[in-house]
């Protein structure tokens, strides 16, 4: 049964709201300050591979325990943010991720470190908290513009975040940039602390916690499980219990949201075909995109002598990720002119064959580094149309009041699909990894560019040909769908993603 939280007095709408001078300015402050721990990922893996006398595919889990993290907070921390409790949400997630940074910038060894960086994953769920706070403190018309601001902002700020960040590790080591990190997160903290009203009069929502901590279980056994299978043996005990005791837990957890009163996620949705479409697009996207990034990032600082890779600074790594942000832009300016041409039914199909070529491209071509800029600059367009599509799908299938929910779930598995990618990324590298080696061979990297190649693909034939028939809206619901269609695309490459009760309340 789902534990009630008690119930305040109905909030006041928006528009009746006098919103403080500074939310503004410091709701896109934290949305800037939170994309520095979107950039403190890939660009330092290898960096820290060999820092710490680790495998490469090792190394790979500062990035996989970030995003697992951000994977399992994210439903938790918008639900909560739904109610009285906004305030609080992001104090207690700022604490908890400036822990996590200077833990990570203290590290003695590589354990403390992944540790830090699993506390910095709940900075993937602040987001959403900012844009319901948003909406709940400001006019609707500012609501509006500051949600659109927020999107921008964490999407450019983590172009921006990724070089600035390497320039900091390349110039000193790697701890400092984490320094810098939490330095910025201290900052968003003292923020949230003078400036955002705590909002006691914001209705509060049934919670289940059973739903939320089996899921969270279940997704932690099989997540491990994909990760150290190759190094434990896929028949040994320790893989044999996450499998059963994984699948059980999920089996269970899906039961229990069947029978709840107010399900995390409304599972008998999945029976509307193109809310199975955006879900099931939503995850093979997501995993193909890092089973994409990591695997580029890392194969441009691989030393020359090794036989393949460019020797590339942790500097130009950064660099490199530039242009999936700028990618992730321009979808989101051209979305509204795609759709008047193609339809929307062309949008994820589209997507998914140019993030296919960019995958596909690179692991052809990798003898020289304008190569993987143009790969994923492409990709980058490729995951601003596929990202985008998904929510309009869903939004136009299901009721109104239920589209909380279904968007809800996408969210959740679109998280978890890219802390899959991250953690399937890290078992084919080790795979190709030799006793004793602490490079892959090469051909690691092109095996896991062609799965993520194959994933894109198959993504663009379901999503073409499974969708049934969407709902119209009046042309006022179709502007604000596409806005929210807009702020996906420009979030795509982020890691973030757009509110629960922003999509909610269309």
């Amino acid at each position: 049964m789902a534990d009630e939280i008690v119930t305040q007095p109905e909030m006041a709408t928006p528009s009746d709201t006098v919103a403080p001078p500074l939310l503004m300015p410091s709701l896109v402050g934290i949305a800037a300050m939170m994309s520095i721990i979107g950039s403190l990922g890939a660009p330092l893996i290898p960096t820290i591979a060999a820092a710490n006398h680790v495998t490469l595919s090792a190394a790979g889990w500062i990035l996989t325990g970030t995003l697992l993290t951000g994977a399992l907070a994210t439903p938790v921390m918008g639900r909560l943010a739904d109610g009285p409790h906004q305030r609080r949400v992001l104090l207690v997630a700022l604490a908890i991720v400036f822990l996590g940074s200077v833990l990570a910038a203290v590290s003695q060894n590589f354990d403390e470190l992944v540790v830090g960086r699993g506390l910095q994953g709940l900075g993937l769920g602040l987001l959403p908290v900012t844009m319901a706070v948003a909406r709940s403190n400001l006019p609707s018309s500012q609501a509006a513009r500051t949600i659109a601001m927020l999107s921008i902002t964490a999407a450019v700020g983590v172009g921006l975040g990724y070089p600035l960040t390497s320039l900091i590790a390349e110039k000193f080591d790697y701890h400092a940039a984490f320094w810098f990190g939490a330095i910025m997160i201290g900052l968003a903290f003292a923020v949230v602390w003078f400036v955002i009203p705590k909002n006691p009069n914001n209705p509060s929502h049934p919670f289940d916690f059973v739903g939320a901590i089996t899921i969270d279980v279940a997704v932690v056994a099989l997540l491990v499980l994909l990760a150290e299978g190759e190094v434990w043996g896929w028949t040994s005990p320790k893989s044999l219990i996450l499998l059963i005791g994984g699948i059980v837990v999920l089996v269970s957890w899906a039961f229990h949201q069947l029978h709840v009163s107010d399900p995390i996620v409304n599972l008998r949705q999945l029976r509307i075909r193109p809310v199975l479409t955006a879900d099931i697009s939503g995850f093979l996207i997501s995993m193909a995109m890092y089973l994409f990034i990591p695997v580029v990032v890392e194969f441009v600082q691989i030393p020359k002598s090794s036989g393949y890779g460019f020797g590339s600074s942790i500097l130009v790594s950064g660099f490199l990720l530039v242009p999936l942000s700028v990618g992730t832009f321009l979808a989101s300016r051209f979305l509204r002119m795609f759709s008047r041409n193609f339809g929307n039914r062309a949008m994820i199909p589209f997507g998914a064959v140019a993030f296919a070529v960019a995958a596909g491209f690179f692991a052809l071509f990798h003898a020289a580094l304008w190569q993987a800029f143009v790969a994923v600059g492409l990709a980058g367009i490729g995951a601003g149309f596929t990202f985008a599509a998904m929510p309009g799908f869903i939004v136009r299938s299901v009721p109104a009041e239920e589209t909380g929910s279904a968007t809800g779930f996408y969210q959740v598995v679109r998280s978890i699909g890219l802390s899959t990618g991250s953690a399937v990324a890290t078992a084919i590298l080790a795979i190709y990894t030799l006793k004793g080696s602490a490079l892959p061979k090469v051909e690691g990297f092109s095996v896991a560019l062609y799965l993520a190649s194959a994933l894109c693909l198959l993504t663009a034939v379901l999503s073409f040909f499974v969708p049934g028939p969407t709902s119209p809206r009046s042309p006022h619901e179709e502007r604000e769908i596409e806005e929210v269609m807009e702020e996906n695309a420009e979030l795509g490459g982020s890691g973030f993603s757009l509110s629960q009760e922003i999509i909610e309340n269309l």
